[in-house]
């Protein structure tokens, strides 16, 4: 788990040069960091669902994965999590689900867990020991965090524990998950993925459409699913 811990480490960092310097930032700055950032990160999707070779199972995932996120209350248990963070440990006048604590928190979240660097970063570290694509990765989040940080506030360090379960279970997990993922899998699971991040820059960064992003995180486990499915007819 070398590298996860190299993630959280960077991603802590990033965050508290992100408060320190934050309040000198113009608020007009920051509007237009985060806005920045929402575009990126929707560019960022779209350039992982063109690694599909398959859309109709990114469709069928992202359907299955929304009826079982609302199922679960996925978004509700995650704007929970981050509210009792907050009330913890935050002294923002503002509370809620629309805090700008809960948004760093759920947006930060789903950026650095999302996408093929966290989890074949997390297989490589956890099956060989090398990580450095998480290296990599670590060094987008520590930047990213920074501008999250300054514009959305304290929130965006907590969110370094989701990324302690999500990439050091998959790290953990890492012997069976090689053996079990082949390629199309991966292929259709990144795609999924660039269509929730697509929709987290959408909904919680550019703020164009509200969209309940976090009950599509089943449809990461979907994806692969539907391919093996497939493979077996």
């Amino acid at each position: 788990m070398t590298g996860t811990i190299i993630n959280i480490a960077t991603i802590l960092v990033g965050g508290v040069i992100g408060l320190i310097f934050g309040s000198r930032i113009p608020e007009r700055f920051k509007g237009t960091v985060i806005a920045s950032m929402g575009l990126f990160t929707a560019a960022m999707g779209l350039q992982m669902f063109f690694k599909s070779e398959n859309q109709l199972i990114v469709l069928g995932a992202l359907i299955i994965g929304a009826l079982l996120g609302e199922w679960w209350k996925l978004e509700d248990r995650l704007q929970a999590l981050g509210q009792t963070l907050e009330q913890r440990f935050s002294q923002d006048a503002e509370k809620g689900s629309g805090s700008n604590f809960v948004r760093g928190f759920m947006v930060a979240s789903l950026l650095f867990c999302i996408g093929p660097m966290a989890i074949l970063g997390s297989i490589q570290d956890g099956l060989t020991g090398d990580y450095k694509l998480l290296a990599v990765k670590s060094t987008l989040d520590g930047f990213a965090s920074i501008a999250f940080a300054s514009t959305l506030g304290v929130g965006v360090l907590f969110s370094s524990i989701m990324v302690l379960v999500y990439q050091g279970g998959i790290s953990l997990l890492a012997g069976q998950l090689s053996s079990i993922v082949t390629d199309p899998m991966m292929n259709e699971m990144t795609a999924t993925g660039g269509v929730i991040l697509l929709g987290l820059g959408i909904s919680n960064l550019l703020e164009i459409k509200k969209i309940r992003v976090g009950n599509l995180l089943p449809g990461l486990v979907a994806a692969p699913l539907i391919v093996w499915i497939l493979s077996l007819f």
